[in-house]
């Protein structure tokens, strides 16, 4: 008959056991608690608390309002994209004039980076940059218009401050400025917290959100940048005065969590404490005779 196990042999295999998933449990807390604030972007990856976050991708697509497709008609605005962003212009024509002129603009750009907290966890979004754009000509002088042109590219949302930054490249002598200070959010709906907890014993996790920025206002350097670049006329600045709202941005993000290798060691660690010890109350449970 083979012998029973000893209780201090029981007691020494739940003692080990116990250790390695308190020290798993604790390595997972560690990520979970430790914060990173960092920039991710394509291609890269942010690693914390035992946690690689990579794989970023999406896009953002910035509708515009009817108010300022107003304005854009009132000047005959041409709207087109700048790579790699993508801008499908749909326009209609009048019945009774056949005036043609825009129905709808939307421009998506793919994002490039994520600014945030990082855990191991998850990621608190606090900034997002996409790239390319929409470039708006006035080819021709009318009422509203003399001519210019106004480039705007590489939109960079400031989640904390609510503000959306760009770079501008203006006509009439306004030249390149970088990440000027564009638009005002008014309203942020939709998460901005990427949880990555629910990840598989694998050790691979992916999780996308969506969100919409809505209530866009010019700030008022921006408006005066807009209509010297397009070379607006008393009559095209009073049109654009009348939009208090650009537009709604809608974002898709998505972001993956690999554990690193430590960690998966120590996880499997803890797991085959487990399965020690189950095997071991087993064996004491049911003897072999």
């Amino acid at each position: 008959m083979v012998g029973l196990p000893t209780l201090t042999s029981v007691r020494i295999s739940m003692k080990f056991a116990i250790k390695t998933m308190v020290a798993a449990a604790a390595l997972v807390a560690v990520g979970v608690a430790q914060a990173t604030v960092a920039t991710l972007t394509v291609g890269g990856s942010i690693t914390t608390g035992g946690y690689s976050i990579n794989s970023l991708s999406g896009e953002g697509t910035l509708t515009f309002s009817s108010a300022l497709i107003g304005a854009l008609n009132a000047a005959k605005l041409q709207v087109t994209a700048v790579a790699p962003a993508t801008t499908p212009v749909i326009f209609k024509t009048n019945a009774a004039t056949q005036v043609i002129s825009i129905s709808s603009v939307s421009a998506t750009a793919p994002v490039t980076s994520l600014t945030g907290d990082f855990t191991g966890m998850g990621v608190t979004v606090t900034g997002v940059a996409t790239a390319g754009g929409t470039l708006q000509t006035a080819a021709t002088s009318n009422i509203a218009t003399n001519g210019g042109s106004l480039q705007i590219t590489n939109l960079n949302v400031d989640l904390i401050a609510k503000r959306v930054y760009a770079d501008l490249v203006g006509g009439n002598g306004v030249g390149a400025k970088a990440n000027v200070y564009l638009w005002d959010i008014a309203q942020v709906t939709g998460s901005t917290s990427i949880d990555l907890s629910k990840w598989p014993l694998t050790g691979y996790a992916q999780s996308t959100v969506n969100n919409t920025l809505s209530g866009l206002t010019i700030n008022a350097a921006a408006f005066d940048l807009f209509a010297t670049s397009l070379g607006l006329t008393a009559n095209g600045i009073t049109s654009l005065k009348t939009v208090t709202d650009y537009g709604v941005i809608n974002s898709t993000i998505t972001v993956s969590s690999v554990p690193e290798p430590e960690t998966l060691a120590l996880m499997g660690l803890g797991l085959a404490g487990i399965s020690l010890t189950t095997r071991r109350r087993r064996a004491a449970c049911h003897p072999v005779v």
